[in-house]
This record gives C-alpha cells, sequence and structure tokens, in this order.
C-alpha cells in the first residue's frame, strides 16, 4: 500500500478536535450518495415512461399511416395493401377508417373516435390491450348463443367494441346498445339531419392509456363503412415494420413508390413533440439534480481545505523527512477521492435497488397511504414505471467522480505548496 493512501485514510478518521472536519467529510458522503440515487432513479423512471407511452401508442397505432389526399378516402386500397406487402421491411398491414362522432346512452353524451377495423388483419398490426369483457370478433357477426341474452330488437345491430374509460363514465355495460351519432348530415324531406344508428356493445377494452380508454370505439370495417356510407373505400391503411427505428425510411419508400395522392406518416413524425418534451424533460432533469452533485463536491473542497488548515504541522514535517510536493499532492487527491468512491458506491446501490423494485414500492406506499400516485385521469398512465439504462449509469458513476476528483484539486495544490520552514517556525 502506498503511503499517501494510507495517510489519507488516516486523516478521514477524525480525532478528537477534527470532529467538525468528519461531520463536513459525512455530509459530503451524503450528498454525493443523495445525487448519485436521485439521478439513477429520476432517470430510470423517465426512461420508464417513454418506453411505455410508446409501446402503448404503437399498440394502438401502427409504425407507418398510409393516407390518400384526395377526399380523405382511398379506394383502391387491396390493389395498395398489395404493392406495401411486397416491401422490404415491412411485416403486415391492414386498412383502416377514422372518424369523429357523439356516442349517446341514455342521457349520456360524449364525443367518440371511431376505428374501423378489419378483424382478418388488424390484429397482426395493432394491439387493443386487454379485452375486459365480450370479444372482438363479435364485431362481424354475434354467436346465436349470446343473442339470446340480447333484446330480439337489438339482436341484429351491429357491434362496437369500447374503452373502459368510456364505458365508465357513460354507464355502460356489456351488450347495451347505444346510438352513434355522426356529425355528416343526410338530406331529408325536413332539412339536413345527423346520420345516426344503434351498436350493441359487443367488448370493452383496456389500453392502460388513459386517452384512448375514454375516446376510442371498434367498429368492423363493413359495418363502419355502411354507417359512414363510404361504399368500398377505406381511409388508408396502417402499416407495421420490422424495425420501428426504420419507420421514417421505410415511409419514405412507400411514398416514393406510391407517388401522389398518397401520404405515408411514421410514428416519430405523429407523436414528434410528446417525444421530444419527454426527452427535454429528461436532460433537465439530469442538469438539476446534478446540482445535488456539485453541492457535495463543494463539501469536498471546504473539508480538505479545513483538514490541509489543521495538518500544516504535519504536512511539514512530511516534507522534511524527504515527501515530495506530488506526494503531498496524492495524499489529499485520495482523501477526496475516497470520500467520492463511497458516497458513488452507496447511491449506486440504493438508487439501483429502488429503480429496479420502483413499481413494487409505489404499490406498498399507495396501500400504507391510501392514495394513487399516478391517477389515471390525470395522467397518460396509471401505474409508476421505470427502466434502468445502464448507460446513463456508467455517465452518472463516471461524471460523479471526475467532478470528485477536479474538487480535490485546489487544497492538494494548496498543502504541496506548503513551505516547511514557515510551516514550522514557531513550533
Amino acid at each position: 500500500m502506498a503511503y499517501e493512501f494510507f495517510i489519507s485514510k488516516r486523516y478521514l478518521r477524525a480525532k478528537r478536535k477534527q470532529v467538525f472536519v468528519s461531520i463536513i467529510t459525512f455530509i459530503s458522503i451524503f450528498g454525493i450518495f443523495l445525487g448519485v440515487a436521485a439521478l439513477i432513479i429520476v432517470l430510470a423512471v423517465m426512461n420508464g415512461f417513454e418506453k411505455d407511452l410508446r409501446t402503448k401508442i404503437l399498440g394502438i397505432k401502427s409504425h407507418i399511416e398510409l393516407t390518400a389526399d384526395i377526399n380523405g378516402s382511398m379506394k383502391n386500397y387491396q390493389e395498395v395493401r398489395q404493392i406495401v406487402d411486397g416491401m422490404d421491411g415491412v411485416v403486415a398491414s391492414t386498412p383502416f377508417i377514422y372518424s369523429q362522432a357523439m356516442i349517446r346512452s341514455g342521457n349520456s353524451v360524449s364525443g367518440v373516435v371511431i376505428r374501423g377495423l378489419d378483424t382478418e388483419s388488424a390484429f397482426k398490426v395493432i394491439n387493443l390491450g386487454k379485452i375486459r369483457e365480450g370479444n372482438i370478433e363479435y364485431l362481424n357477426k354475434i354467436p346465436e348463443e349470446v343473442s339470446k341474452k340480447i333484446p330480439k330488437e337489438d339482436a341484429r345491430l351491429n357491434g362496437i367494441v369500447i374503452g373502459k374509460e368510456m364505458a365508465r363514465n357513460l354507464g355502460i355495460f356489456l351488450y347495451d346498445t347505444i346510438t352513434i351519432i355522426s356529425p355528416v348530415g343526410i338530406s331529408t324531406p325536413m332539412g339536413i339531419m345527423p346520420r345516426m344508428k344503434k351498436f350493441t356493445v359487443t367488448g370493452i377494452f383496456e389500453s392502460g392509456f388513459y386517452e384512448y380508454d375514454s375516446t376510442l370505439a371498434y367498429l368492423s370495417l363493413k359495418s363502419c363503412q355502411d354507417f359512414l356510407q363510404m361504399g368500398d373505400a377505406v381511409t388508408g391503411i396502417d402499416i407495421v415494420v420490422n424495425d420501428i427505428y426504420k419507420a421514417d425510411i421505410i415511409a419514405r419508400k412507400i411514398q416514393s413508390k406510391l407517388g401522389f395522392p398518397f401520404w405515408a406518416n411514421n410514428w416519430m413524425q405523429m407523436n414528434r413533440n410528446l417525444f421530444a418534451a419527454l426527452k427535454l424533460e429528461k436532460r433537465v432533469m439530469f442538469i438539476i439534480l446534478s446540482l445535488i452533485v456539485l453541492v457535495a463536491a463543494f463539501n469536498i473542497i471546504s473539508a480538505l481545505i479545513m483538514i490541509v488548515m489543521e495538518k500544516n504541522k504535519d504536512i511539514a514535517i512530511l516534507k522534511s523527512m524527504g515527501a515530495t510536493s506530488r506526494s503531498i499532492m496524492k495524499t489529499f487527491i485520495y482523501q477526496g477521492l475516497i470520500v467520492g468512491i463511497i458516497g458513488t458506491s452507496l447511491g449506486c446501490i440504493a438508487g439501483l435497488a429502488v429503480a429496479l423494485n420502483l413499481q413494487k414500492i409505489s404499490l406498498f406506499v399507495e396501500n400504507i397511504f391510501k392514495f394513487k400516485i399516478l391517477p389515471g385521469d390525470v395522467y397518460y398512465l396509471s401505474e409508476l414505471p421505470s427502466q434502468v439504462n445502464y448507460g446513463d449509469v456508467v455517465i452518472i458513476v463516471i461524471g460523479t467522480l471526475l467532478i470528485c476528483f477536479l474538487a480535490t484539486i485546489y487544497p492538494s495544490l494548496k498543502a504541496s505548496r506548503l513551505d516547511p520552514a514557515e510551516a514550522l517556525r514557531y513550533e
């Protein structure tokens, strides 16, 4: 063991006169511990939010949305699908219809986004989440054993699948009858009247994404075409690719091959603002929490300066015995780094332990204090997600140790330049 390292360890153990210096050293270790742990936990939560949002958004929505600019409808979608399916990187595709309408159940009315889907190909592209009640296949035809549970006048109605939050907000139950009102009117002798049609609720889904669960409703492609009087046309084609991060390249290739009037939007374009905001928030949180480490670094500087002032005589004796300025400097650098390494190690262990078990910890806190950390009607998510990115952990550890090292330079330099004769003059 190098004698510089041995001396630096001895200086960390407080004697009776140095209790205050030892307290500052402890505060420095605790500050670094707190900063590192907070950085790891917060960045893990931010990564978890981003991953969870991306997973849920790309579950309900496709990687690429292909639409036609003329009249907002696509008539030759079968031919277009054959071209799209044959392109490199495309895994599957499905036609869809998109429209906004009103939903009425009893005296309750709410806005709704209608999505018409082809049940044969849709589930290769999108994922509705959990079907809490009913069956998505009943959109095409309600089986006889189920139709017995429904009043005879409603047994022949087309099926509709709605979100859990919409069902809760409007008081709708499985196999209830609801009315969809389209904003596009029809001409009658009485003037323009809104288009209305009754549907039977054949399923209730939960995506885990409040925005979708409270506004989305699914119809079969055929019943949606009939209701909106679209004939054999659709709004567009949903496409899923083998690499989500190459969706923009594949979208450009599709658009280039099909030409005008087709337009291909990828998931990055459709959700650009949301993910850009998350990245900005992650950077800001990193900068803010790094200030905790910087405060701890200033504590290291103050503690080392006080130790240097306290150990003037020891430094002079060491220099008189042949210790070089470099050795004295190394002694105090080691002392600051020991504080940094202890604080960083403890913070890293605590941060990873919390981040990897955050779901269990959040449930435990909710059960004890009887409150919801992430209310679903306020936030996009109902659970606190966490994903540890070990690249971020490495950057945090290296950055913290670098700050601790830089904090030791000035006090160590001051100690190395001490004149032994000056220090021992009055001894």
